[in-house]
C-alpha cells in the first residue's frame, strides 16, 4: 500500500483527511498530515516530515501532497522527494485526496497520475456542468 503524507498550511491537511475519511467510510491506514504554522523552523519541519513519511511507508513508496506550490509546505515536501520512492504533487484538494486514498495498492507512478487527474477533474465550472442538478 502506498503511503500518503499531506503537508499543508495550518490544519488544511487534517480537515481534508477528515472529510476524505467521512466520504470513504472510515479511518485510512498509512496516512499522515503535517500542518505548518508561521514562523516554524524549516529544519525542524523537515525532521518531522521525514519521520511521518517513514511511518506511512509500507515499502511501496510515499505520495506527498501539498497545498500550494512554492510555499513552505511545498518546499519541505521537495526536500523529501526521491524518484520512485517519494513523489510529490502540489495543489491538494478533496477530489484529489479521495481519488488517491481510494486506490493505493498499485504503483507509485499510478498514484501520482490519480492525484493529478483527481485534482484536474475536480475543478468544474458549475454553470456549464451542473453536477446532475436541475436548473
Amino acid at each position: 500500500m502506498i503511503g500518503v503524507l499531506v503537508i499543508s498550511h495550518g490544519a488544511i491537511g487534517e480537515t481534508l483527511l477528515a472529510s476524505a475519511e467521512q466520504i470513504l467510510g472510515g479511518r485510512q491506514a498509512r496516512v499522515a498530515t503535517l500542518g505548518v504554522s508561521r514562523g516554524e523552523e524549516p529544519d525542524a519541519l523537515l525532521d518531522r516530515a521525514r519521520a511521518l513519511a517513514a511511518s506511512v511507508d509500507a515499502g511501496a513508496g510515499v505520495l506527498v501532497l501539498t497545498d500550494m506550490y512554492g510555499a513552505t509546505p511545498c518546499n519541505v515536501a521537495a526536500r523529501l522527494l526521491a524518484d520512485g520512492r517519494v513523489e510529490g504533487v502540489a495543489g491538494v484538494s478533496l477530489p484529489m485526496l479521495v481519488r488517491v486514498l481510494s486506490r493505493r495498492n498499485g504503483s507509485l507512478p499510478a498514484a501520482v497520475q490519480r492525484a493529478l487527474s483527481g485534482g484536474a477533474e475536480g475543478v468544474v465550472h458549475m454553470n456549464t456542468d451542473s453536477c446532475g442538478a436541475q436548473r
